[in-house]
């Protein structure tokens, strides 16, 4: 066997570093790869809305998501009542630019024929889905009707809290509204901005009541 001289053994000390080099890359970008896809899992709530048909509902069916506002609601809560026509002009200003809004119903026990009678008295121009197991309710952290949840096209949280400061407690609404915070969120999430308060206490009928 013909004894190495210094460049061969330099040529072979430099392949194994590559290699070890290179295979550390692999596993870096492997587990990289790993991390995006439960990141991307972690975003979608459990499945568990149904449309007013008694099917299952997915808030996002395409891989590429619009921005989306979720009303959490119930029809007997007064507050959620009062901030309808809020919730009208919400819609009417940015679901031409995209923004897809769903009333979530959180009542189990409503049936979907009442709730379509809700939507049509208060003139609610968004759909209107029901939430019997509290799948999105516990995703969200909800726990109050009306609370409003924002998400951005990667299915992001980027607010969730009140939809105005009509009602600064239980029983002593404002004369009207001084603060707008759904509605600056939805305007900071379309134009790409961080939400300045990303999260405000929403005041209005407790969720928890409903759970069995």
């Amino acid at each position: 066997m013909r004894p190495l001289d210094s460049s061969n053994i330099l040529r072979i000390a430099i392949a194994i570093v590559l290699t070890g080099v290179l295979g550390c890359a692999q596993r870096e970008s492997e587990q990289l790869n790993l991390r995006a896809a439960a990141n991307t899992a972690s975003k979608r709530p459990p499945i568990g809305l149904l449309d007013l048909k008694g099917n299952p509902f997915d808030l996002w069916p395409r891989e590429r998501s619009p921005i989306t506002v979720v009303l959490f609601t119930r029809s007997d809560c007064p507050i959620s009542n009062r901030l309808a026509p809020e919730i009208r002009q919400l819609y009417e200003l940015y679901h031409p630019k995209g923004v897809e809004f769903y009333l979530v119903y959180v009542d189990p026990d409503e049936p979907s024929e009442a709730i379509r009678h809700h939507l049509q008295e208060y003139g609610y121009p968004c759909p209107g889905l029901r939430d019997p197991q509290h799948a999105l309710v516990a995703y969200c952290r909800v726990t109050t009707t009306p609370e409003a949840v924002v998400f951005d096209r990667d299915r992001t949280m980027t607010y969730v809290g009140r939809v105005n400061n009509l009602y600064e407690e239980l029983g002593r609404p404002r004369a009207e509204a001084t603060t707008h915070e759904l509605a600056d969120a939805i305007e900071s999430t379309v134009q790409g901005r961080p939400v300045a308060i990303p999260r405000a206490k929403a005041i209005g009928c407790p969720i928890a009541d409903l759970r069995s």
